[in-house]
């Protein structure tokens, strides 16, 4: 396809070791070895990630939500030894980190020492801001997935999946796109290993309920704006929420291939305002996440 050759070129000039190994991973047969060895260099003696794994936020400090992100690499790659000191230091971080407050882990405004580094201006410190499910309710899958079910971490799990179920029935349609985007895959983590604690039907309704108050139908936005697009809860045809989002997903795959830059790219369609020779560099890091998001779309969707 023209427009994977594209792509390719702009990451082979220009991704960070990650992404480029992810690339070779995902579209060209490679090792997942690459992938994790990359992975590894932004993981901190304490478990945690950081170090701008996620390009908005440059704090080297550990932090949940670029934990996260390295929760949705380790699936992507589907590293499932779960005895690999990646997965085994990640796990020991969640249940060690003081950025936890017994319910839920920080969120992108929780944390003072973002406001240190350079950092786009969603992850500037707010003391009156709460933690929220963004990135807790996902969080809560990867232990349950990962962890041992004889260990503290897995009980803690079980019992945060109870409080996370009552808070999404409480709160239902949700008001942000991420915190959704976090329980959609709590719900994918737990259909693929059933539990039997909560009702998975209701999960899955109370999620379709507010992803369909957050979609951006409006898809003339797309474009220019930050828009919530399909391709952030649907991975892929086999998701039980395709079915009744897949006039949606189609016009997504249209829309990728015809927004395409001539140097493979797509657009970044926000911001900092601030730092611009950092944001300079980050927004080149998301040019390549991007590309992978949308090529692993359209492939998804074949």
């Amino acid at each position: 396809m023209e427009i994977i050759e594209a792509s390719r070129k702009f990451i082979y000039r220009n991704a960070r070791p990650l992404d480029l190994a992810r690339w070779h991973y995902l579209f060209e047969n490679g090792s997942k070895q690459p992938v994790i060895d990359a992975l590894s260099s932004y993981q901190n003696p304490d478990g945690g990630f950081a170090n701008a794994l996620e390009p908005d936020c440059w704090n080297p400090n550990s932090l949940p939500i670029q934990t996260w992100v390295a929760t949705r690499i380790i699936d992507e790659i589907e590293l499932n030894d779960k005895q690999h000191p990646l997965i085994t230091n990640l796990l020991n971080y969640l249940e060690t980190t003081t950025a936890f407050d017994g319910h839920c882990w920080h969120g992108l405004n929780n944390v003072s020492s973002n406001n240190e580094y350079p950092h786009a201006p969603w992850w500037s410190y707010d003391a009156e801001a709460g933690s929220g499910y963004n990135p807790t309710s996902s969080l809560i899958g990867f232990i349950l997935k990962y962890a041992d079910k004889t260990s503290s971490i897995y009980n803690l799990g079980t019992r945060l999946l109870i409080e996370a179920y009552d808070y999404l029935k409480a709160n239902t349609p949700l008001a942000s796109m991420h915190e959704t985007a976090c329980f959609v895959e709590l719900y994918d983590y737990l259909t693929a290993e059933p539990l039997n604690i909560i009702d998975l039907n209701e999960f899955k309704a109370l999620c379709m309920q507010s992803m369909k108050a957050l979609l951006t139908f409006e898809t003339s936005l797309w474009d220019t704006t930050y828009s919530c697009k399909p391709s952030l809860f649907i991975k892929n045809k086999k998701s039980d929420f395709y079915p009744e989002l897949a006039e949606l997903c189609a016009y997504e795959c249209k829309f990728i291939k015809q927004t395409q830059n001539d140097d493979g790219t797509w657009n970044v369609t926000w911001d900092w305002g601030e730092y611009p020779r950092e944001w300079s560099i980050s927004e080149n890091w998301w040019k390549s996440d991007i590309i992978i998001k949308n090529i692993k779309f359209l492939k998804s969707m074949i």
